[in-house]
């Protein structure tokens, strides 16, 4: 039975989620480390570290690690949350490591831990779309994954603002800098001057604070208007909300609903749902 364990870690540019899972998709064992950076990149070192401690005197079959931005064949193309461009990131782990391993794009493997048998089981097609420090999403189309040479699903680089504040991808009024959890902890400190991460303003809006409602309601604009250009193209019949920011609950989930079902004219309403994995299904 030990032997049908794995490692799965889920590299974020804040926090690296790690775990020792069984085969009914169980944590037996579970690490969250702050991610490392070493001169604004993230190094994997750390990732490697991780998987040597999780699997020590263990029998583990194999390693899958996750991570954020454009990846196609165990090479990470671009990161820019983690500082990586061009990154062979499995070869990198494979040479510290004897295990079986691969890496793959998080929100990817998110999108299939929720697609097969979390809150999009059975849609044939179906959006996942992680809301943390960034903002990316899985598209499932006739039950088949689009993958567009590791470039499908940058949710978060479609212009939400044309006249927005500048991105770090080089864009302008980009998703990521209106809904993300960064951009929602800037904005609340702009307006307030008080230092607060999102899940304290997820909280805030609970409590019917109105600074914190204004940041949120200009949040859930920008994701609906970010998901109707989605559900336009794609036509997805469920929206499975998941990632950091997606653990609000209906604080996050309800208003983006009612919002993008109010933009949806003739168009197939999606269900909006939260992930039943919440923030873990990247691993």
């Amino acid at each position: 039975m030990l032997a049908e364990r794995v490692v799965a870690i889920d590299v974020g540019g804040t926090r690296i989620k790690a775990g020792l899972v069984d085969r009914e998709l169980r944590d037996v064992r579970t690490v969250v480390r702050s991610t490392a950076r070493a001169d604004g990149v993230v190094p994997v070192g750390q990732i490697s570290e991780l998987i040597d401690e999780l699997a020590a005197d263990r029998a583990v079959l194999a390693v899958g690690v996750a991570v954020p931005g454009v990846v196609a064949g165990g090479v990470v193309r671009l990161a820019v949350n983690l500082g990586w461009r061009e990154h062979p990131v499995a070869a990198l782990l494979g040479a510290r490591t004897s295990l079986p391993l691969r890496v793959g794009h998080d929100v990817r493997a998110g999108g299939l831990a929720e697609f097969t048998a979390g809150a999009g089981r059975g849609a044939a097609d179906a959006l996942f779309v992680a809301i943390g420090t960034g903002i990316a999403a899985a598209v499932r189309g006739g039950g088949v994954d689009l993958v567009g040479g590791g470039f499908a699903g940058e949710l978060g680089h479609l212009v939400v603002e044309p006249d927005g504040i500048p991105c770090s991808c080089g864009g302008r009024g980009c998703l990521e800098t209106v809904a993300a959890a960064p951009a929602i902890a800037r904005a609340y400190a702009a307006r307030t001057g008080i230092a607060a991460d999102a899940r304290a303003v997820a909280r805030l809006v609970a409590a019917g604070d109105a600074d914190a409602c204004l940041v949120w309601e200009r949040a859930v604009r920008g994701l609906a208007t970010g998901l109707a250009a989605a559900v336009a193209v794609a036509a997805p019949e469920v929206i499975v909300l998941g990632g950091g920011l997606a653990e609000a609950g209906d604080v996050l989930v309800a208003p983006v609903r009612a919002e993008l079902h109010r933009r949806l004219g003739f168009l197939r309403l999606p269900a909006v749902v939260g992930a039943r994995f919440g923030a873990q299904a990247g691993r």
